[in-house]
């Protein structure tokens, strides 16, 4: 049926408090701070059957998967797997970040701007790339993984990997059919919970998708700090999805039909307003329909006088004759153009609509004039819809038009993207589809039509 992986990056450790590089050395250990984080991940997760267990043979995350499946309660000992292990950075190992700065000019610059390009010195002399090694690395533990979990299998299961940082970005990127140079692209916290859904597709291959992504509202409060991950230098936009209409409910394609939110979407929007109260937003943008403004509005009563802005090209898909139609009335009328839909949405022309690639031109023009307009202190709300959503996210992940399946956006859910370098330079999904404020860690939102 299908296949979950939950990815948990190890807690706190000593290192990371001293701002030291670990690497794959066992040099520094699970905080105080780094057990009651892996409790609080077990404790998130125990209403969720969880079938395996994998860890780095790491102290620091073999500890943490030790705590986080003892709050969880299952009884599971995590199989401890070197192709977990974190990344070779053995000439820094040790070392204050301020320090590989001073000694290694190049290398730093290019491990924050081009860490795929990056190579160092063994002490036996031989020169590495330790981001293409770690990437191979990933490519094995993804295909032991399959090989075990077969998302092809009548049985769905849950499996949990507990690993590091970069070990877990070059994972995702690996599962997801991404190059290396994606590796910044993306950001993993301690203790954050990332959730995979893998299902079976023609031909025997499988299709990944990111329900969500280095999320940590699950972590107490005194533990995080914050329910979003913390904010760096750079601009930072808070993407959201539009609340549940009744359309939604029914799995009616809405498309460009201008819907209202029902009582279950208006609470969707006060839940993220809520979850977003305690974070300075300096300007909003929604879609000119009405479900996007009326969550906007929800979300901006904890932010009085913040300048609501609507941008056309931010509107839903136009599907055309299929708007207002149930999937089997769909199916009805033009069933091989839905099973191309669902196939290789790349491919298909609705019928008097839209193509995705209509939607990819004009939301990521929409999205980038928004980020352009950015000083580097601001914060921007953007609210608007599932596929213009997905379209913007694919392309800020390096994913194309025909990967839209590949992410998740669920009613009220809520995304946060920074620009470190400025808006002409990548950006980093730093978390994605955040739905924990509407309950639970799953995204449980109505699957709608799209």
């Amino acid at each position: 049926m299908s296949l979950r992986i939950l990815l948990v990056r190890h807690g706190l450790s000593s290192f990371n408090v001293e701002h030291r590089i670990q690497g794959r050395d066992d040099l520094s250990s699970l905080t105080e701070e780094g057990f009651a984080q892996a409790r609080a991940t077990g404790e998130a997760l125990r209403d969720l059957p969880i079938d395996a267990a994998y860890t780095s043979p790491l102290s620091r995350a073999h500890d943490t998967a030790r705590a986080l499946l003892e709050a969880h309660g299952a009884g599971l000992v995590a199989a401890v797997d070197d192709d977990l292990l974190e990344v070779d950075l053995a000439p820094w190992s040790g070392l204050l970040g301020t320090e590989v700065r001073e000694r290694f000019p190049h290398e730093h610059r290019l491990w924050y701007h081009h860490p795929e390009q990056i190579t160092l010195q063994r002490p036996d002399g031989t020169r590495y790339a330790p981001i293409p090694e770690l990437m191979e690395q990933a490519g094995r533990f993804a295909a032991k993984l399959l090989g075990a979990h077969d998302p092809t299998a009548p049985e769905a299961q849950t499996v949990l990997v507990v690993g590091h940082n970069a070990i877990l970005r070059c994972l995702l990127l690996s599962l997801l059919g991404l190059p290396a140079n994606g590796f910044r692209r993306l950001r993993i916290d301690n203790a954050s919970l990332s959730v995979l859904n893998l299902s079976p597709a023609e031909g025997g291959a499988v299709t990944v998708q990111i329900e969500s992504l280095n999320g940590t509202s699950h972590l107490h409060p005194e533990l995080c700090g914050s329910k979003l991950p913390t904010k760096g230098p750079g601009p930072r936009l808070l993407l959201v999805r539009h609340g549940e209409t009744d359309w939604n409910r029914q799995g009616r394609f809405q498309g460009q039909i201008d819907i209202p939110l029902n009582d279950n979407g208006r609470a969707q929007a006060a839940a993220a307003g809520d979850f977003l109260k305690g974070v300075t937003v300096h300007r909003a943008y929604t879609s000119s329909m009405a479900r996007p403004r009326q969550t906007a509005e929800g979300i901006l009563k904890h932010h009085p006088g913040v300048p609501l802005t609507s941008v056309p090209h931010l509107v839903e898909i136009g599907h055309g004759a299929w708007e207002g139609q149930l999937e089997e009335e769909i199916a009805a009328g033009w069933p091989e153009l839905l099973a191309d839909w669902k196939r290789a949405p790349e491919t298909v022309q609705m019928p008097e609509g839209e193509t995705i690639h209509d939607v990819w031109d004009r939301s990521l023009e929409g999205w980038n004039r928004i980020a352009a307009s950015l000083h580097p202190d601001e914060t921007a709300l953007v609210v608007a819809h599932d596929a213009v959503n997905k379209t913007i996210l694919c392309a800020l992940l390096g994913l194309s038009p025909a990967d839209i399946w590949a992410v998740k956006q669920g009613n009220g859910g809520v995304t946060v993207i920074d620009y470190p370098h400025g808006p002409d330079q990548p950006p980093v999904v730093v978390c994605l589809n955040q739905t924990a404020h509407l309950g639970g860690v799953l995204d449980r939102t109505a699957a709608g039509a799209l």
